[in-house]
């Protein structure tokens, strides 16, 4: 590891944790704290989706605004239902995903997973971040006694995650740039920070919603 990937990979862990101590804080607090933070994000995410799909058409700032609206919704919902553990599952579920799936796929290699999308994804990546999201996902619902149906529910989530990245990853590819936007050193933007994090608080609201899963 050269010196510049390592002063790369302190950068995005310090950032990293930096936004989880802001996550878990404002999720511990909730009510305008949580909404507040959650408003941002959003309206974070819709500007650079505006700057990466302004070329394609109404249909597609549409789209953007269904899609990071409706997971933010969710994730204000799942807040209301108890104090804040299963917003607290989708967050690890999340972030275990992420970050097997980076330390798994920089180790191990191997078959590409989407080259034509994002050439770094590879299988072994999918598979750690699968393997992270159900060890993570079951360890909190053990902890905080939540619905055993969430254990089943974290590895399909983590796939959710993956192609929320990958989605994104075509976005980019599309529009000719490298990250969605810049506010976070070592991440790019802030839609490249959540783009696993919204189709997990969608699924997982769906599943609460539809009463597949009982809160």
């Amino acid at each position: 590891m050269t010196v510049r990937t390592r002063g790369e990979l302190a950068t995005r862990s310090l950032v990293g944790a930096g936004l989880i101590v802001v996550a878990l804080l404002a999720l511990r607090l909730g009510g305008w704290a949580f909404g507040l933070l959650v408003a941002v994000a959003a309206i974070a995410m819709l500007i650079e989706w505006h700057g990466l799909t302004r070329r394609r058409g109404p249909l597609w700032i549409g789209l953007g605004l269904l899609y990071i609206l409706t997971a933010a919704a969710a994730l204000v919902w799942l807040r209301s239902l108890d104090t804040g553990a299963i917003v607290l599952w989708v967050f690890i579920v999340t972030w275990s995903t992420d970050i097997l799936a980076y330390f798994t796929g920089r180790s191990i290699g191997g078959p590409k997973l989407a080259p034509s999308i994002s050439p770094g994804k590879t299988w072994s990546g999918l598979a750690g971040g699968v393997l992270g999201a159900a060890i993570g996902g079951a360890l909190v619902v053990h902890l905080l006694g939540l619905a055993t149906g969430l254990i089943l529910l974290a590895p399909l989530l983590a796939v959710a995650a993956q192609g929320g990245d990958l989605f994104e990853s075509a976005l980019k590819r599309r529009a000719g740039v490298k990250d969605s936007g810049r506010l976070l050193p070592g991440h790019g933007g802030v839609l490249d920070r959540l783009d696993g994090l919204m189709p997990v608080a969608l699924l997982t609201g769906l599943a609460f919603f539809s009463g597949w899963i009982a809160a």
